[in-house]
């Protein structure tokens, strides 16, 4: 696996398809690795070339305690790469992300996929009932200092959604839900700490004018069913699309679906 050495980190991505195609750069919300873009690589790199990322924090990158920007880290992979512009896709984190680095450099973003995420600086939703208590066991992790438990009751958290039980999915979804976010507790006890974009992107999402293609599933969290609606009143080029049966993991639980909206929109943008 590749690794870019950047100052206090080393970087893991990954890239498929033709350096000569149009670029399409996949960050991942922090509940897996860049792993959970795999359903969609293949027939992306068919007329793409596509750079998978784990930013600080995640998967396999290492990095140190020091302040950093994750926009910094974007720039510097596709400057190793030589790509100068690429249609941006992420999930969760990975979507704070994208926003982020669209309005600090918008040249190089061709376009904006958002999945299950949300602006920077965005007001806290009010949590249901069944939230609040599934948070409050998160919680209870973490001051256990329970790394194991803490990932395990996440993954069930995003991947199942509050609304359902994981018993009543596709046991291989949950199992794959579950190795994608395993990674991700070796980084538990050190998280990374990116320095936020200044001011932050909740109000300034009309400045972003490429487009941009919003997708949730109708059993991820209120919070991101409430980022959804935000995200398309307010960007100027927003087309919205919400995926039944799915909670946070839409490219992994219907990964068909999502990959097919994901080319036919890259497709009708010329992207």
């Amino acid at each position: 696996m590749p690794r870019l050495t950047v100052p206090g980190a080393e970087l893991s991505y990954e890239t498929d398809g033709r350096a000569s195609a149009p670029a399409v750069l996949m960050l991942p919300t922090g509940v897996a690795t860049m792993r959970m873009w795999e359903p969609q690589v293949a027939e992306l790199a068919a007329g793409h070339f596509v750079v998978r990322l784990d930013p600080r924090g995640s998967g396999a990158t290492r990095h140190d305690d020091m302040p950093y920007s994750d926009r910094d880290d974007v720039r510097a992979v596709l400057d190793h790469l030589g790509v100068e512009r690429a249609a941006v896709v992420g999930a969760g984190r990975g979507g704070t992300i994208a926003l982020d680095l669209a309005l600090e450099s918008p040249e190089r973003v061709t376009g904006l996929v958002i999945v299950g995420g949300g602006p920077s600086g965005y007001r806290e939703a009010e949590l249901t009932a069944e939230e609040h208590r599934r948070i409050d066991e998160l919680d209870e992790a973490i001051a256990a200092s329970d790394n194991a438990l803490l990932t395990r009751l996440e993954t069930s958290l995003w991947a199942a959604g509050p609304l359902r039980l994981e018993s009543n999915l596709d046991p291989a979804f949950v199992a794959l839900a579950h190795e994608l976010n395993a990674p991700n507790a070796i980084h538990a006890d050190h998280p990374a700490r990116p320095e936020p974009l200044d001011p932050p992107a909740v109000d300034r999402l009309g400045d972003i004018r490429v487009p941009a293609l919003v997708v949730v599933g109708d059993y991820d969290l209120s919070a991101a069913r409430a980022q959804y609606e935000f995200l398309l009143d307010a960007l100027p080029e927003a087309t919205g699309f919400r995926l039944r049966e799915a909670a946070h993991l839409v490219s992994v639980e219907r990964s068909a679906e999502f990959t097919h909206v994901l080319l036919d929109w890259l497709g009708e943008h010329g992207i």
